[in-house]
């Protein structure tokens, strides 16, 4: 038996593809066989992207109508599965929603999940994940056993999205079925965060702060720099977890994983956790004024200074161009 069949639980921001849901897809078709995608919701005008990436079909859920998404597609996708479309693989975004549906339709199917994984291969119908382990300095290749289909969860940023597939988008209902007692759950209000520029794990370059910094005030300049440079502000775990700036802003293993064309550490000494949420950026700038400071281990260019004296005079150089 070859691999023949892989789904990607797909999400949709309105008529826009998620970002995640776009290298999947990418991933998918590279892997052979027939790619589908599982929206949950209504893909409206997601469909075009999600076949142009890969998906020969689209399967829709409908409008959730406040239920938890979770149930709901899980629901939906065992629903599918049980009416004689069998996928080999499903392939899950490693983010709220898709663990959501992976864990819970692991149960349904009574099938073994492999999580925050960054690489796959398919050889005939041995599926292997490649999963980072203590920190990112060794890598776990594990192949599953057993009945299809093989469920596994990827990290943001592990493939690169590629359109140009060409795929036929055609769309399928996938209704979901009646959930008792468990779709009693809904969603009442959900709370969308102002931001303003390139989003975090999507930038080109990204500024990030940490506790070199001082204070709380002085993440500004790196919010000045970040709009300066038209990219976006991070943070380490470090000053999230002092409450200067919102978990949002986090980046590393238990935060965000960025892969940004320039990605300009300030005041970051560099621990493990935070090096592997961005070390797969194209060039590294380090400003910390330990010598000694593993971030410059992995630093493209380091500056050994202030970072109270070199934050500004670059704001200062970059206000001065216009």
């Amino acid at each position: 038996m070859a691999v023949n069949n892989i789904w990607v639980f797909s999400q949709a921001n309105g008529d826009e593809a998620t970002t995640a849901s776009l290298e999947l897809l990418t991933k998918a078709r590279s892997l052979g066989g027939t790619v589908t995608a599982f929206v949950a919701g209504v893909a409206g005008g997601a469909v075009a992207a999600l076949a142009d990436h890969g998906a020969a079909k689209v399967y829709e859920t409908g409008d959730l109508a406040g239920a938890l998404p979770g149930a709901a597609v899980s629901a939906a996708m065992q629903a599918v599965i049980d009416g004689g479309d069998v996928p080999d693989l499903i392939m899950f975004p490693q983010n709220y929603e898709g663990r959501d549906v992976l864990s819970r339709l692991s149960v349904k199917l009574d099938r073994t999940v492999l999580t925050n994984s960054t690489d796959i291969t398919v050889d005939g119908d041995s599926v292997t994940v490649q999963t980072p382990i203590f920190g990112g300095s060794k890598l776990v290749n594990s192949t599953f056993t057993g009945e299809a289909p093989f469920l596994a969860a990827f990290r943001p940023k592990s493939f690169e999205a590629a359109g140009g597939a060409g795929a036929a988008g055609e769309l399928a209902s996938a209704p979901v079925p009646d959930l008792g007692s468990t779709g009693g759950a809904t969603v009442t209000a959900v709370h969308v965060e102002e931001t303003s520029g390139p989003k975090l794990d999507e930038a080109a370059v990204v500024v990030s702060g940490g506790r070199g910094l001082g204070e709380a005030d002085k993440f500004d300049m790196v919010e000045t720099l970040a709009k300066l440079l038209k990219g976006a502000p991070g943070a380490s775990r470090a000053i999230v977890d002092a409450g200067w700036v919102p978990y949002s802003y986090q980046v590393g293993q238990t935060g965000k994983v960025v892969k940004p064309t320039v990605y300009i550490a300030a005041g970051i000494s560099g621990a493990t956790q935070h090096m592997v949420g961005m070390k797969g950026a194209k060039n590294i700038i380090a400003i910390n004024k330990d010598k000694e400071a593993p971030i410059f281990g992995v630093a493209d260019l380091g500056i050994v200074g202030d970072v109270h004296k070199v934050m500004p005079a670059l704001i200062a150089a970059l206000e001065a161009r216009g």
